[in-house]
This record gives structure tokens, sequence and C-alpha cells, in this order.
């Protein structure tokens, strides 16, 4: 019999189109050229909001991929397996054309379009993004090669996806690995050697110590060549049909991204195709990378969008003392705070992505330098203890494995680490200072449209220039690289608030001026959640979201 009857528990949240239900993004692709993807962004978001879809998630991060370095023979088989509902998430993302439709269809706009489907899948199921993120990036490389665009291109545009790896393919996913035992983010420190073969290819040996989507068709790499470290593409089936040298050693267990394989990969007199210039593999891959933390920014925004949409949901359907939990001003604050970290997030993802349009000027190619990597340091910085704040929204509830924020706090920091960890950025921003000055002239033309609309922005950009102009006379100097983040964080704050002030509601850039560039509490800006400026319409935030 039952004991009792289940009350003051939340509905599902379930049945909405998340696109629609994400006003800053609406707003945002508007602003950046894509209103015409309207149509497939509101039918992207009907299907993640699905039960379905939101049940494969959940599934294919409990199930984990499985790896098969053998056959039942003996015979080197190096294949992992997937949960079926893993590929029909990544089938989904793939059909949308979250991997290559900005290269497919290009016309301004183009890459914000693909930012937002890319946004809206990894907010449900965060594991598949990756190697759809790496066929996105790996274009600008394979074009280096037009003998490998020639043959390898058509197989990223198309939108079928087959798992399998089998020759006569008319579709692929192409993967990276750079990362070696001994070098980590030293990419030039790797010892994988490429010994030129008679055929014009080369064979290499060694071994990588990340390898993510290893069930990939291809995947670039670095080895030292002759002429030194030079880029490859290696494909995991030969034209002849026959299966590349590609051992998979083991699956990292991984605190989170529990979807997504990523494994330890030896090379063995394996086939390698040259990609771009001998000895100038660093130069080959630098579009790639631009691209790949372009994305790490557009995961973390889609992290932090699932962590308000759920906090947010939580609170409107469950009481307390007496009243719903939204309407509980210590809460309210929490939400309302919450909700502006990832409309900031939103807005600066967007903003990126535009950028990366084919038809950006000198002037937005000079702005992206610096602003992707400044923004890869801070948003997925932010991601983290965002994640954690949320999820204390739904107390017990959201730190059992029943609900999804807990699967988002293991999945946050990987987009910290991936892609060049905090101080590998950091000091990318101190190099593009040397190398690029014009970089910082955009930047500050871009932060500076919004230079007068308060007084807390001028205060803080007067702040920031001094440093910037301190930190780029000696570049390479020891005190540079102790200050680096603080630049970088005061670079993507700055950003942040420019865009809010130009585009967002008063209500939206007035609090995060206030909790971000002022003194709102004893804690200090922006360092925990829920101290917000008073006065600040938190009724406004809220009901973007």
């Amino acid at each position: 019999m039952d004991t009792h009857e289940v009350t003051n528990q939340p509905p599902l949240r379930a049945g909405l189109d998340e696109y629609a239900a994400n006003v800053p993004l609406v707003e945002g692709v508007e602003r950046y050229a894509a209103g015409w993807a309207s149509g497939d962004l509101h039918r992207v978001g009907a299907l993640v909001g699905t039960a379905d879809f939101q049940a494969d998630a959940a599934l294919a991060n409990r199930h984990e991929p499985e790896l098969h370095t053998h056959d039942r023979w003996g015979r080197r088989a190096d294949e992992v397996s997937y949960h079926p509902a893993y590929h029909r998430v990544i089938s989904a993302a793939v059909a949308a054309g979250a991997h290559t439709a900005a290269w497919a269809q290009p016309r301004p706009g183009a890459n914000v379009a693909r930012a937002a489907t890319f946004l809206l899948f990894a907010q449900v199921e965060p594991g598949h993004a990756c190697p759809v993120s790496m066929t996105h990036a790996a274009v600008p490389s394979l074009r280096l090669a037009p003998d490998l665009a020639r043959d390898w291109l058509p197989r990223l545009l198309s939108r079928d996806y087959d798992p399998t790896l089998r020759p006569g393919k008319t579709s692929a996913l192409v993967g990276m690995a750079m990362t070696e035992k001994q070098g980590g983010s030293d990419v030039r420190a790797g010892t994988s050697r490429a010994v030129p073969a008679a055929d014009g290819t080369h064979r290499l040996t060694g071994h990588k110590w990340f390898c993510s989507a290893p069930m990939s068709d291809a995947f670039l790499v670095l080895a030292q060549a002759p002429e030194g470290l030079t880029c490859f593409l290696v494909p995991r089936v030969l034209p002849d049909g026959t299966r590349n040298a590609f051992r998979i050693q083991r699956l990292k267990d991984k605190l989170g991204n529990r979807a997504n394989a990523s494994a330890e990969v030896e090379f063995a007199d394996t086939v390698g195709v040259r990609v771009g210039e001998p000895g100038r593999g660093v130069p080959a891959i630098i579009e790639m990378v631009s691209r790949t933390r372009l994305d790490c920014v557009l995961g973390s925004a889609a992290g932090m969008r699932q962590s308000v949409a759920e906090a947010v949901w939580h609170a409107r359907h469950r009481s307390a003392f007496g009243a719903l939990l939204v309407d509980q001003p210590a809460m309210t604050a929490v939400l309302a705070d919450l909700a502006l970290e990832s409309e900031a997030a939103t807005a600066t993802a967007l903003r990126l992505a535009r950028a990366h349009d084919e038809d950006a000027d000198d002037a937005e190619r000079a702005f992206r330098r610096l602003a992707t990597p400044v923004a890869k340091y801070w948003v997925c910085k932010r991601g983290p203890g965002h994640a954690y704040e949320a999820l204390e929204c739904l107390g017990g509830n959201g730190y059992t494995e029943a609900f999804p924020l807990a699967m988002r706090y293991r999945e946050q920091p990987v987009m910290a680490v991936w892609e060049g960890s905090g101080n590998v950025i950091a000091l990318d921003v101190l190099r593009v200072l040397a190398r690029s000055p014009e970089a910082l002239e955009a930047f500050d033309a871009e932060v500076a449209v919004a230079e007068g609309a308060h007084p807390l922005l001028d205060e803080h950009l007067a702040r920031t220039r001094s440093l910037a102009r301190e930190l780029a006379a000696d570049p390479t100097s020891a005190t540079a690289a102790h200050r680096a983040r603080s630049l970088v964080a005061a670079l993507a704050l700055a950003l942040q608030a420019s865009l809010l002030l130009r585009e967002s509601p008063a209500p939206v850039a007035e609090a995060f001026v206030g909790a971000r560039l002022g003194a709102s509490g004893p804690a200090g800006p922006g360092l925990l959640y829920g101290a917000l400026p008073e006065g600040s319409d938190l009724a406004a935030v809220l009901a973007r979201h």
C-alpha cells in the first residue's frame, strides 16, 4: 500500500523548445546575422527538449564506452563500442549540421548558426560534442593539403553519421591527437617520429597520451619529421581497405565527459599523410586550435545554460517555508546571479562565433586572435563554480545522479583543461600582445563601444588598459607571467560588460556590471554567487530564463 503522497517535487523539465526558452541565445542569433537559421534552431530546440533525448543523454553517460583491443581469435581490433543512445545523440547532431554546416554553407552568420546548434545539443549531452567540435575545427587544416581536402572534405561536410570503420564511407568524423606523456601542452616536445615512405606518405612511430573519440575516421597528429615538427592526417582505414596501425592501449577513467571515449594510442609504422608544410606543424593547426577553443567557450556556455534552466525550473516548482523558492530573496539573488553569468557567457560565445565567419575583415580577425584565448580562459574557468552553485539550488536532489546537474558538475572542468589549461592560455595572451599589437587595438576598439555607458566600466577600462600597456611593454618578463592571469580576467570582464551594456536589457547589464566590476558585498565583486547590488531588478533578469 502507499505510505504517502508525493508532493512538492518539480515535474520533469521536458517538452520544451530549448531554443525558444533561451532568450539571450535567440537575441544573439538575430543580432549576429544568423536569423535566417531560426526555423532550424527551433526544430533542434524542440528535439533536445524532449524526454526521449534527455533519456538518451543520461544513458550515454551512464553506460560508458568499452575498449576491445583484440577480437576473439587474438587479432588486434582496436575498437571502442558505445551505447546505442550515444549513437542516436551524435547522429542527430550531425544531421543538424552541428559539425560542419558553417563550412558547407558559408554565409554571414553561418558560424553563429552553427554555434547555436552546437550549444543546444551540448546543453543536454556534452560528451558527443567533442568529435563534433574536432570535425568542425579540422577543416582549415585539411585545406592546407589540396589532395586530402578533395578526398576528405566532402565526407566531413556530409550530414550522415556512420560509426563503423570501413572503406568506401561517404561521411566521416575527424579527431586530433597532440598530447604526449612527456610534453602535455608543450606539443613541440613531442617525440613521435615520422619517416618518409616511397609512396609519398610517412610512417609514424610513437604515442599520444590523450586521443578523444578514437573511433573517428582519421586524426590530425603532430610528429617529428626530418624537417621538424610536422602535421599529419592518420586515417583509421587505408585506401586499400586495410586497417592502419592505431593501437588503443586503454581508455581514460575520467572525472566527467563519460559518454566520450578518451584513449591512449600508439603508432607502429602507422601511415600518415602530411598536412601543410614540412616542419611547420604548429602553424598548420593554429586555426584548428582557435576553433576548438571557441567550442570550449560554447561548451561551457551550454553547461551554464543547463545549470540555470534546471535550477530555475526547480525553484519555480518547489516551495519551502510557505513560499516558492524562486520568490524568496536569498534564492532569487543566487538564481539571478547564475543567470547573469550564463547570459554573459552566451553573449561572449556568439560574438566570438561571428568573428570566425568567413566574411571577417582584418579587424575582426585581429579581435578574435586575442578575444578567443581571453574568453576561453575566463568562461571555462567560471563553469565549475557555476555548476556547483546551481546544483546546490536543487538541494540533495542535485547531488544525485538521477538529476542532470551531478553530470554537469563533473563535466564543466574539462572545458578549462582541453585546448590549453589556465596558465597556458594566459601565456598565450602574452604572446599575442608581443606578436600582434593590432589584436589589442581591435579588442580595445570592441570594448570601447560601450565606453561612457557606465562609470564602473569606464574605471575598469582605465585600469585594464594601464595593465595591458605595462605587460605588453615586456611580455616575456617574469612580472608579465606572474600578472598574466589578472590581465586576462580583466580583459574578459571588460568584454562581457561591454557586450551586455550594448545588447542586453538594462536590468541585466546594470546587475552584471555592479556585481562583477563593483564591490557588491563583503566577499568582493563576483567571488560568490548571490551578492548582487541592492536595487537590482532580479525578476527582469530571471524572466529571460
